[in-house]
């Protein structure tokens, strides 16, 4: 059984740290070199697209008109966005304005001769075989590459998080000691109890069966 809970604890782990990977924003410098939409198959991956809630279309085909930021890290490395509204769903960025978002992309494009570097805001995961992209939230101008902004909201949804895990914690010790410790106590005592008085009803019963048998045999 404790290898049970132990798998399943892991298992949650894995799960929550996962959810918050994806959810939570994240921050990322890079040039942005294009912008422009795409009809885009929408299929086994559409949980990491905007619901259509948000107000997108979709084709017959299952295709939609999504829009595209191209952009590329210091390094060199290809970084694709998507930039979908969020809706009041989920996740909860209630952001509504991807067409202007596009605008401001799309005025921040810059070449390697002239860089422009920005700092992209954003959630989600980027999976290329799986077609899936990270959805922008905001962009900001940078001074240069190797500047880093501190990813403040996520550190402040994590501290929240943390003093909520925190305060759970401190309730179920509290509710641990005051309910269940005495709870168990009283169910031991109780059992300690029963066993004495099987114990002294098995001793009385054997000293009936030893009369019995010495008053049988003339003892």
């Amino acid at each position: 059984m404790r290898w049970f809970l132990t798998v399943l604890g892991v298992l949650f782990g894995i799960t929550v740290f996962l959810f918050l990977d994806y959810a939570l924003p994240s921050k990322q410098t890079v040039r942005i070199t294009n912008t422009y939409n795409r009809l885009t198959d929408i299929g086994a991956n559409a949980i990491f697209y905007a619901s259509p809630d948000t107000g997108t279309v979709q084709n017959a085909q299952g295709q939609r008109d999504v829009r595209f930021i191209d952009t590329l890290r210091p390094n060199g490395k290809p970084y694709v966005y998507r930039n979908e509204d969020t809706g009041w769903i989920w996740p909860p960025y209630f952001k509504y304005d991807s067409s202007n978002l596009h605008a401001q992309a799309t005025d921040m494009k810059s070449t390697s001769a002239s860089p422009e570097w920005v700092s992209v805001t954003s959630y989600g995961w980027r999976v290329s075989w799986l077609s899936i992209y990270p959805n922008a939230i905001s962009v900001r101008p940078v001074a240069g590459p190797d500047v880093k902004p501190l990813n403040w909201p996520a550190m402040v949804i994590l501290l929240i998080l943390g003093l909520l895990l925190f305060l759970i914690w401190r309730m179920w010790n509290q509710f641990h000691e005051r309910s269940i410790e005495p709870a168990i106590r009283s169910a031991d005592e109780a059992w300690d109890r029963i066993d004495a008085s099987a114990d002294a009803a098995r001793d009385r019963a054997s000293g009936r069966i030893r009369r019995w048998w010495n008053g049988l045999w003339g003892r």
